[in-house]
């Protein structure tokens, strides 16, 4: 029944790799981009996957019954209900942690990721050995079982997804107030924040709330990414399901084996993808402004260019 999270975090994954998979090319662009518009949009980028991720775990808390017919062997089908309904909420931590992880990377503070990170992994260490351990509390009349795993582990990613994103507001505000601060000692005058954005071109204060302009703007490019996603991920899980079907020994010898390709294989591949997108991202973006890409030119980018933009040297210097 563990394999629910796979399944789960499978239909979520194409939710996860539409706007937070491009949004190193249009948050992480500081550029052309203010501090404030791309706080606006990072707050569009986790309100948008909170919102849908809150959808999909009310879809799987409802259909856990056709959840299980689909993904868990007949044997363990009918003790298996309560587990899903516990497990569906991980949808909308997933997202909503993917979210926060993607938006604070692309302001260039990679450190609130790895604090979510810890953070799940040590309050699930904490009640692990509190709940399930042989040191366990109330060992003589408490028997856990495996709706007690689905608790904490709900438990655990609710403190991360928390933590996380109390550290992005405090980041947050602390880089719009940073910035205040380095506009009006360059302007010598308070008043004046147009560069960075706090005052609009028609004098009104700027929004850090999230607008459907904002979301047009990373769902043109987002949608891409997400059919490719939906389409691979929904093969996938037609495959899931015809393996399921065969019997317990097989969905079980599956669960084994799809479990050590993602340590062995993803989890290094999405940690390179990670720490990479951001410094791509801002490439991207000192390329366009010197090609004055968005103003009305259809520019191509070279060969030599894009390798200028994966490269480790210093872009503006070298390409």
């Amino acid at each position: 029944m563990v394999n629910v999270y796979s399944y789960i975090h499978t239909v979520v994954e194409i939710l996860n790799e539409g706007l937070p998979k491009i949004s190193y090319l249009i948050i992480a662009d500081k550029s052309n981009r203010s501090i404030s518009t791309r706080i606006q949009l990072s707050n569009t980028l986790i309100a948008f996957q909170f919102a849908c991720g809150l959808a999909l775990s009310t879809i799987f808390f409802i259909s856990a019954q056709k959840f299980a017919d689909i993904f868990i062997p007949a044997p363990v089908r009918s003790a298996s209900l309560t587990y899903i309904r516990i497990a569906s909420f991980s949808a909308l931590m997933y997202a909503s942690e993917v979210a926060v992880a993607s938006a604070t990377r692309c302001l260039d503070q990679p450190d609130i990721p790895l604090i979510i990170s810890v953070v799940k992994i040590c309050v699930n260490i904490f009640l692990d050995i509190l709940i399930l351990s042989k040191w366990r509390i109330g060992k003589g009349w408490f028997k856990p079982n495996v709706n007690t795993q689905a608790g904490i582990r709900f438990f655990c990613e609710l403190c991360a997804g928390g933590c996380g994103l109390a550290l992005y507001y405090i980041k947050s505000r602390c880089l719009i107030a940073a910035e205040r601060n380095r506009q009006a000692m360059a302007s010598h005058s308070p008043e004046r924040h147009d560069e960075f954005g706090d005052i609009s071109p028609n004098g009104n204060k700027a929004t850090l709330v999230p607008t459907w302009a904002s979301l047009m703007t990373l769902a043109r490019p987002g949608v891409f990414t997400m059919l490719e996603s939906g389409f691979r991920n929904a093969t996938y899980l037609w495959l899931v399901a015809g393996v399921v079907k065969t019997g317990l020994t097989y969905a079980t010898a599956w669960g084994v084996f799809n479990t050590i390709r993602w340590g062995v294989v993803m989890v290094p591949v999405y940690a390179f993808e990670a720490s990479s997108g951001t410094f791509v991202g801002h490439r991207w973006g000192a390329w366009r402004k010197r090609v004055g890409a968005g103003m009305g030119r259809k520019v191509k980018a070279s060969t030599k260019d894009l390798k200028c933009m994966c490269s480790m040297r210093n872009f503006e210097s070298t390409c």
